[in-house]
């Protein structure tokens, strides 16, 4: 009896062999597009990324070659033998350098501290300076001009106490003043993530080995978070040397920084050379995109990278 239920049992089950062909030639015979069906998707995205992002790329590039509506490099000639277009390039540059470094070291110490706080206010940390990255532009130069103009409140109070004799906001130690305070935020929100590498056992390891906390930072902590720190300062870097809503309406286009000239040259009332405007564009987009490859190269040496 056991016989015929074995045998019964194995007639109607399937070896191994016949399902593993099975599944194999189930596997083979796959609906055609089936990727297909979720990229269609991202086509309503694609076409607004190439409209609102290629294009006037294309467009740049292709009409600063363009001279007295013929083929030339004149556009690039006038930039390089122009000492104020240059100068434009080296504020930009400068400015977006200090902002970037002291920005990096003030929200570095920010979040550092942040890893060492109660949950809630970390939590409260993290979302004011979410709500403080986005707070810039127009908003931001007029609040500056309120409280750190010539007559600013803080401005009297620190000409009233003898701390400053004058203060010049619409100067470039002013505008570095405003990026510097934009720059924080993006700065924390970048390098939040990066902090979750330390591990608070190596630093106890340290203290048993006799390190104090300045070796640890020194040998530890700052080698494990330099590429996550060299890759904040150059995107800060490009943050700040894209701007241009705040210098403009601090300085109402005064201060020569290459986004000014860029929208000077386009919309000017005396001078409007969109080519030349152009071939400024495609300089700063080589400088920023140079700056990108830099910051891809040093996330892929990063320590989430490497694990």
């Amino acid at each position: 009896m056991s016989e015929l239920i074995s045998t019964a049992s194995s007639a109607k089950k399937p070896s191994n062999g016949v399902t593993v062909n099975t599944v194999q030639m189930a596997s083979r015979f796959k609906p055609p597009f089936k990727h297909w069906r979720p990229a269609l998707l991202l086509l309503p995205f694609s076409v607004v990324f190439f409209f609102f992002q290629l294009a006037p790329m294309l467009w740049v590039f292709v009409n600063s070659f363009i001279y007295d509506e013929s083929w030339s490099v004149e556009h690039y000639h006038e930039i390089f033998d122009s000492d104020f277009l240059l100068q434009s390039f080296g504020n930009s540059i400068s400015i977006a350098m200090w902002s970037s470094v002291v920005g990096l070291a003030i929200a570095t110490i920010g979040v550092a501290s942040l890893r060492r706080v109660d949950c809630k206010i970390r939590d409260w940390v993290v979302a004011f300076t979410n709500m403080a990255s986005n707070f810039s532009g127009v908003p931001l130069a007029f609040a500056f001009v309120i409280i750190l103009g010539f007559n600013g409140a803080i401005t009297l109070l620190l000409k009233q106490w003898g701390w400053i004799d004058d203060f010049n906001l619409y100067s470039k130690t002013g505008l570095t003043f405003i990026y510097i305070y934009f720059q924080i935020p993006l700065a924390m929100l970048l390098l939040y993530p990066a902090f979750d590498a330390l591990r608070d056992d190596w630093e106890e390891a340290a203290a048993i080995l006799g390190a104090n906390k300045w070796r640890y930072w020194l040998h530890i902590a700052l080698p494990v978070l330099s590429p996550a720190l060299l890759g904040t300062l150059i995107i800060l870097i490009a943050n700040a040397m894209g701007a241009y809503a705040s210098a403009y309406a601090l300085t109402t286009g005064n201060y020569n920084l290459v986004t000014i000239r860029i929208a000077s040259l386009v919309s000017g009332d005396l001078f409007l050379e969109p080519n030349l405007a152009a071939a400024l564009s495609v300089l700063l987009m080589i400088i920023l995109g140079f700056v990108t490859a830099i910051n891809q190269w040093l996330l892929k040496r990063s320590y989430h990278a490497k694990r």
